[in-house]
């Protein structure tokens, strides 16, 4: 017979391990699972849309009936578009909340702060819209349901020297932006290389109001375009103070323009201009119709943009990846996201290569009328 005192350590140890929670789909009642996003700040529509795309996901998924015999609790938090925020939030989310994986940020810069803390505590990070090439370089476990810039300022580059027939572009990039500064370097390398010649370069910081005396050295230098690729706030006031200038010449950019924003502020001012971005709502396909109508259905007649649809398929990689898991274990999840391929979501059908970025087809759109309109499609 054993000594008391070790029956008792022993009953103890027998309740501590039937306490464990099951290892296929973490403890508690609810599979948790962190959000980070910029709802407030200046550039508050990306983090709306995107979380609004997100919250239609869980909402969907957990009418289903949920995942692993739960259901998801999404927890999420607002970075104020503020360097030092997204380290805040998932550092508590992760840390506090005990999330089992984390979805954000539409900003380059912002998920590049994140992602090593997420990489360090062995979290799945996926970002919806982050471009930048370096996002997913933090480690194995960040991953991307979008386009790198690499493809994006190729794709841009071409479009410059063919559709608009441009022989000379200015560039003009924001320098506070990780995202606006890498796709300026790829879509330069692209252009150049394919005979395009480069026209002056300049700069500005994100949030200025006045850019007139960059355009007026622009307008000098008599480029046939100009590319910006830049948020939609700084897109909006610089191509309202080039028609002030009379510069009547074609002005594009990537997909940080896409918010209504643009139109908003912007109004006659970015009529014609033309942007990439990672697919459009007039997408014929089942999943972006069904998308669509029951985005309409869930936020009261509000058509979505692609950061809703992006924020929508990060999260619906994630249960993807849970299922064929079938646990949410860090390192069988992170595999099982690496996994993905010929994943049919609302933006259209799309593998993860082996740098965790999505392959997948670029979109056109012009500002036609006011509104945007689908253009041309670019294929990887």
């Amino acid at each position: 017979m054993k000594p008391a005192h070790l029956l008792f350590a022993t009953a103890a140890s027998l309740f501590s391990l039937l306490s464990l929670p099951s290892c296929k789909s973490g403890g508690g009642d609810t599979i948790k699972i962190g959000e980070f996003a910029s709802l407030t700040g200046k550039e508050a529509t990306f983090g709306t849309s995107s979380h609004e795309g997100t919250l239609l996901a869980i909402e969907q998924v957990n009418a289903a009936g949920g995942v692993l015999g739960k259901k998801l609790e999404l927890l999420t938090e607002d970075d104020q578009t503020k360097a030092g925020e997204p380290a805040n939030a998932v550092n508590k989310l992760i840390s506090k909340d005990g999330v089992v994986a984390i979805l954000g940020e539409v900003a380059s810069s912002r998920s590049l702060e994140a992602a090593p803390i997420c990489q360090q505590n062995k979290i799945p990070m996926i970002s919806p819209a982050s471009t930048n090439p370096t996002v997913t370089k933090e480690g194995d476990y960040i991953f991307r349901v979008c386009f790198n810039d690499i493809f994006q300022g190729g794709a841009l580059a071409n479009f410059a020297s063919g559709p608009l027939k441009a022989k000379k572009v200015a560039i003009l990039t924001d320098v506070k932006s990780d995202y606006s500064k890498g796709l300026a370097k790829s879509f330069k390398e692209k252009y150049a290389s394919s005979g395009g010649a480069v026209g002056i370069e300049l700069d500005f910081n994100g949030g200025d109001k006045d850019f007139k005396g960059q355009l007026t050295a622009i307008k000098s230098d008599a480029p046939d375009a100009i590319f910006l690729p830049g948020y939609y706030n700084d897109v909006a006031l610089i191509c309202i103070q080039a028609k002030q200038l009379g510069m009547n010449i074609p002005i594009f950019g990537g997909d940080g323009w896409e918010s209504e924003s643009l139109l908003t502020i912007g109004k006659d001012a970015v009529e014609s201009h033309f942007f990439s971005t990672h697919c459009s709502i007039e997408q014929p396909t089942p999943e972006m119709i069904a998308f669509v109508a029951a985005y309409k259905k869930r936020f009261n007649g509000k058509s979505p943009d692609a950061m809703a649809v992006l924020g929508y398929d990060s999260a619906m990689v994630l249960v993807d990846a849970m299922k064929r898991a079938n646990t949410t274990e860090s390192a069988a999840l992170r595999d099982a996201i690496a996994a993905t391929k010929d994943f049919s979501g609302a933006s259209g059908k799309f593998s993860l290569n082996a740098d965790r970025d999505a392959v997948k087809a670029l979109v056109f759109i012009q500002i036609k009328g006011g509104k945007f309109t689908y253009n041309a499609t670019v294929n990887p």
